[in-house]
């Protein structure tokens, strides 16, 4: 009897791991995440992939270095233009095309290494063609979640994105070195063409997203949506709309507090000898850390769609991950630097899963894939800049003091952000003001 169904002990289990609701009540929604999660393993996969065969070419690390800038550059540049395209265009037929031609990318890997040819530059050039490819991909795919669920579930949709994330950060290089160990590169890259078929069903089984009202995203709004489905794509008008919306703008200033001036993962090969006296195999376990905090962040996510300060939270998990950082400059056991770091990993999690609510919640729907393109770029190029700055405090002073340093400037910068934007620790949920 429906009257029954609330039973006290498994609610207040409910409560407090990931809120499923999303996936319960919308089979689009569904659809898409397994679709993502399981695309996004093949990704991973693909990745170690790469890195493992151009260091058996190459036998550089060096050249393995670059294949992250390979991606990189093509990630920032076209991540802004990627957004305001989904802004125009229908965002489903946007992300079937370009799904389709990360599946072709990865089918193009597939026969290089089954033919044997051992070209760094080739390997590049895809990888590169794959990174515009998601640029393009990502905020089209983020920009549809709006249209498919209510306000109140971004949060547990957006936790359940982490989720995903998380699984496939830590599943898909494993599998990936596994699968190639056993039967070669084109093993895991064969795998993520077969994985992307999932991420293409659902897009193919979603309806149209085409720009006009998020209330009526058939083929019929085409008529009504008026002068926005015939504009070009302007990422200028994005960014000066972000310019003038204070608490939208916030949720990138605060995760560019973190991600840059506490990012210490480019310090990790020196503490683990330094600080730890390990060895690689050190490294991997401080580098993984992070990863299990946030994975573990977004399984006990439940309580996050009871928060309604949404900016309150990003500023006091943002210090949290600040903190954290700082407290692993301290330490010298390594079980206890790691529980700080999964802490981090943890906070910065819950950072992101209220910063990405409020962008789809406060943004209008012609504006959503503009600030999610902008979303990518901080994301992607954030993390490298942070790398930069602490192995360059890391020279100048040493590393404890990079690490510390960066921990309690994270800390500083963002309360002197929560005194100058008043606005954003009152950012209300139920009233959503960018």
């Amino acid at each position: 009897m429906p009257e029954a169904e609330p039973h006290q002990p498994r609610s207040r289990l409910a409560r407090t791991l990931a809120d499923i609701t999303p996936l319960r009540v919308n089979p689009d929604f569904r659809r898409l995440w397994f679709g993502n999660t399981v695309s996004y393993i093949g990704q991973q996969m693909t990745a170690m992939a790469v890195a493992l065969q151009v260091y058996a070419i190459t036998g550089s690390s060096f050249y393995v270095g670059l294949v992250g800038l390979c991606s990189l550059v093509p990630l920032i540049a076209f991540g802004l233009y990627g957004g305001a395209v989904a802004d125009v265009v229908d965002r489903r037929k946007l992300g079937l095309i370009t799904s389709c031609g990360a599946l072709l990318l990865s089918a193009a890997l597939a026969a290089v290494a089954v033919a044997h040819l051992r070209s760094v530059g080739v390997l590049y050039a895809i990888v590169a063609l794959q990174a515009v490819c998601f640029a393009m991909n990502s905020p089209a795919r983020s920009s549809m979640i709006p249209r498919l669920l209510p306000p109140e579930q971004l949060p547990a949709a957006n936790a359940l994105a982490s989720l995903a994330g998380g699984v496939g950060q830590m599943a898909g290089p494993m599998l990936g070195g596994v699968f190639v160990g056993l039967w070669g590169y084109q093993a895991a890259y064969l795998i993520d063409v077969v994985a992307f078929t999932a991420s293409l069903y659902a897009m193919w089984r979603l309806p149209a997203m085409l720009p006009g009202d998020p209330a009526t995203p058939d083929a019929a709004s085409a008529a009504t949506a008026g002068p926005a489905a015939r504009r070009r794509p302007s990422v200028m008008e994005g960014l000066r709309y972000l310019a003038s919306r204070p608490n939208l703008r916030t949720t990138f200033v605060s995760d560019m507090c973190a991600m840059v001036l506490a990012q210490p993962r480019v310090l990790f090969p020196a503490v683990a000898g330094l600080w730890y006296g390990g060895d690689t195999s050190t490294v991997g376990l401080l580098a993984a850390a992070p990863a299990a905090g946030a994975l573990l962040g977004s399984v006990f996510s439940g309580w996050l769609g009871r928060v309604h300060r949404q900016g309150r939270a990003v500023l006091v998990a943002v210090g949290a991950w600040g903190a954290a950082v700082a407290v692993f400059g301290l330490t010298r056991n390594l079980w206890l630097g790691l529980l700080f770091l999964a802490f981090a990993g943890c906070a910065d999690t819950i950072s992101m899963v209220f910063r990405n609510t409020m962008l789809q919640a406060a943004a209008p729907d012609d504006m959503r894939g503009r600030l999610q393109g902008v979303f990518l770029v901080v994301v992607v190029g954030g993390p490298r800049l942070g790398d930069f700055l602490a192995g360059t405090a890391a020279d100048v002073f040493t590393p404890a003091g990079a690490v510390i340093g960066g921990g309690l400037a994270c800390i500083a910068a963002i309360s002197v952000i929560a005194l100058l934007q008043p606005s954003f620790p009152r950012y209300d949920s139920r009233r959503p003001l960018a």
